[in-house]
């Protein structure tokens, strides 16, 4: 019998099926990969209005984006899975914790890609062993849109936040693919069910959506927090609140969160100390600390600097005058990001009379623009 006859393909869809069940992926799914350019338009117009910010790398890789065959040109299937990450709790609860850092839902545990990578080469050892077929693992570090992947497979659809919805998991899936050089294909793609709610994009705290199913990514706290390499422009940081690493507002309000469950892998859930950590606590962190305390966990993605200007930026947001004298140590620092990111939110606790005499302290003909300009308060 041969592998493209309907029993034979339903049987190794099923026998991947169970795979994937073995390794903790709650949904599995099946796509063409040799179709042609998948969403290329929305992908072109993020780039053309520089929506991309200083992620420069997605307008150079915009042609092997748009199509999994560009990432492998043998590739016939894309096997779409999604791993759970359910919180135990609704992250908005977090924001009322303003004198603790609030870490995005997916970045408390393990750093997942790890996690789903090593998992994915279990399942791809497994087929390519019993089905005799060329594979290749993906997790979303490659230049592969897995998103509009999963919707065509059937997984979910894209909401008007861009972020993948399924019916089974609301927006708390983690996406890997497996490409197969075999037609395997079995697409049921999904029908986007957003109707007319607009509640992610009402509750952005940036107005980062210009419109239903667009993101500026340079007004998203998720990308200011992670990606961005300066200083978190002044019309952000009050927004910013306690929000030390991602975001969660537009997933957390989704209406078809109400079919999530709670992560079982204990890998993706909270490590210890992760879950609002005290900012006084990070505010002491030395670099060696920081690798330390977030070892194995996405967190140490944004590096020493980036992560103490979040840290910085969350403190300026307290109201709380205590934190005066940690952020008055910042600026002895080396670092302009860090030193600059000090000021700002000095400008920010203290009084107008004591900021003005710390200026006139500290503030020298020799300060870079960045740090000149926070002085200005």
């Amino acid at each position: 019998m041969t592998a493209d006859h309907p029993s034979t393909l339903a049987k190794i869809r099923d026998r991947i099926r169970a795979d994937a069940a073995k390794e903790g992926f709650g949904e599995v799914a099946f796509a063409k990969a040799d179709a042609p350019e998948i969403q290329a338009d929305r992908l072109d117009a993020f780039i053309d209005h520089g929506y991309m910010g200083d992620m420069g790398w997605i307008a150079e890789t915009r042609d092997r984006r748009i199509s999994p065959r560009a990432m492998w040109p043998g590739a016939r299937t894309a096997i779409v899975l999604g791993m759970n990450y359910g919180p135990d709790h609704d992250p908005m609860d977090n924001l009322g914790h303003r004198d603790a850092g609030n870490i995005s839902v997916y970045a408390r545990g393990k750093d997942y890609h790890e996690v789903i990578k090593g998992r994915l080469k279990q399942i791809a050892g497994r087929i390519a062993a019993r089905e005799g077929v060329e594979v290749k693992v993906f997790v979303d570090t490659a230049p592969l849109m897995e998103k509009p992947l999963a919707a065509r497979a059937g997984l979910g659809w894209q909401g008007k936040h861009t972020n993948l919805v399924s019916r089974n998991f609301g927006s708390w899936l983690f996406l890997g693919v497996i490409l197969v050089a075999a037609d395997w294909a079995e697409e049921t793609p999904e029908t986007d069910h957003c109707g007319s709610c607009t509640r992610c994009l009402d509750i952005c705290p940036t107005n980062a959506f210009p419109a239903p199913y667009q993101l500026d990514a340079r007004r998203c706290i998720s990308y200011l927090t992670i990606e961005h390499q300066g200083m978190i422009p002044k019309e952000f940081r009050a927004a910013i609140g306690n929000r030390i690493f991602g975001c969660d507002d537009c997933l957390a309000v989704c209406p078809w969160n109400r079919f999530a469950a709670q992560a079982q892998e204990i890998k993706l859930k909270s490590l210890p100390g992760l879950d609002l950590p005290e900012l006084l606590e990070l505010a002491q962190l030395d670099e060696a600390e920081f690798r330390a305390k977030f070892a194995g966990s996405p967190v140490r993605r944004a590096g020493y600097q980036r992560f103490m200007r979040n840290v910085i930026t969350a403190i300026g947001n307290t109201d709380n005058d205590i934190y005066i004298s940690v952020l008055k140590d910042f600026l002895k620092s080396e670092s302009e990001l860090i030193k600059a990111s000090a000021i700002g939110a000095l400008a920010r606790l203290m009084e107008a009379e004591a900021f003005d005499a710390l200026r006139a302290a500290h503030q020298s003909t020799n300060d870079s623009p960045v740090i000149a300009l926070e002085w200005q308060g």
